[in-house]
């Protein structure tokens, strides 16, 4: 009689979490090598979306030297440039760089934060978007502007409701992109989390939280763009200094060329303030390989 052994299966245990962990970091272990051909549209340009910028720059160089503009409705760029010297020389456009720069910073801050502190309410819960979705799409509906009228008769006219109309800007674009990145998970990740019986915060922290990136830095973008936007229009009303102010002052005495100045440091805030952001995104999301690179 021969006896045949039974040998009893090992148990394997499958850590939940590390495997998640494993499907969500492949994407990032893979980063374009430097250099390629991304979808044959050859090398990135270094410093190319300078280029649009220096061909407008040319072009209206061009039209103001050849007379083609009034000089009293658009200066010409050299003499833009002259006055931007002279502000900075008597400390003007200093001042207003200051104070605007104190209300965009503090509206973003505070419109970045609210922003999405509701998308991930309404995000990650069913009753969160039932209560706060419904509300902030209605607001979405309502131009921000035109509440300039109401936050005045609540906040009256300081710095408080300036901050408070940039904020609510800020808010609504960083909702938007957040909220559709966070319900735009891909639903194989949804399924293996299910199957794998990860809990809950577990799935958000390794899951959710990394797929939304991509959306949180859209918005992101597209709202310190709002905020440069919704200052301008702040400034307007009774504010005493800040870069709007002056832009509307000038306005009064037909001052083209201190309205150009203004106009140009908005753009440069504006532009740095974009790059920034699009270069702690590609460090951040590295691992995603896009046109934009």
């Amino acid at each position: 009689m021969t006896s045949t052994t039974h040998e009893v299966p090992k148990t394997v245990t499958i850590d939940a979490a590390a495997v998640v962990t494993t499907v969500t970091e492949v994407g990032r272990s893979v980063r374009p090598a430097r250099g390629r051909r991304r979808l044959g549209l050859g090398k990135p340009i270094p410093f190319g979306r300078l280029l649009g910028v220096l061909l407008l720059i040319g072009i209206w160089s061009l039209v103001s030297a050849t007379g083609l503009v009034d000089p009293r409705k658009l200066s010409e760029p050299w003499t833009v440039l002259q006055t931007g010297i002279d502000l900075i020389a008597n400390g003007q456009l200093q001042d207003n760089i200051a104070a605007s720069l104190h209300r965009a910073v503090l509206g973003f801050a505070f419109g970045v934060a609210v922003g999405t502190g509701l998308a991930l309410i309404s995000g990650l819960s069913r009753i969160g978007e039932a209560l706060v979705d419904g509300p902030v799409q209605v607001k979405r509906a309502i131009p921000s502007l035109a509440l300039i009228p109401l936050m005045i008769l609540w906040l009256g006219i300081g710095e408080t409701f300036k901050v408070a109309v940039i904020a609510i800007v800020v808010a609504i674009a960083m909702y938007i992109q957040t909220h559709a990145a966070l319900t735009a998970i891909d639903s194989r990740y949804v399924e293996l989390a299910e199957v794998l019986g990860l809990s809950r915060w577990n799935f958000i922290r390794k899951v959710v939280i990394p797929g939304a990136q991509p959306g949180f830095f859209l918005g992101l973008r597209l709202a310190v763009t709002a905020s440069w936007l919704t200052l301008v229009v702040v400034e307007s009303v009774n504010a005493v200094n800040g870069l709007g102010k002056m832009m509307f002052k000038a306005q009064d005495y037909g001052q083209s060329d201190v309205i150009m100045v203004g106009l140009v440091v908005y753009g440069l805030f504006g532009f740095v303030s974009d790059a920034a952001i699009r270069i702690i995104e590609r460090r951040v999301l590295s691992w995603r390989r896009t046109l934009a690179g």
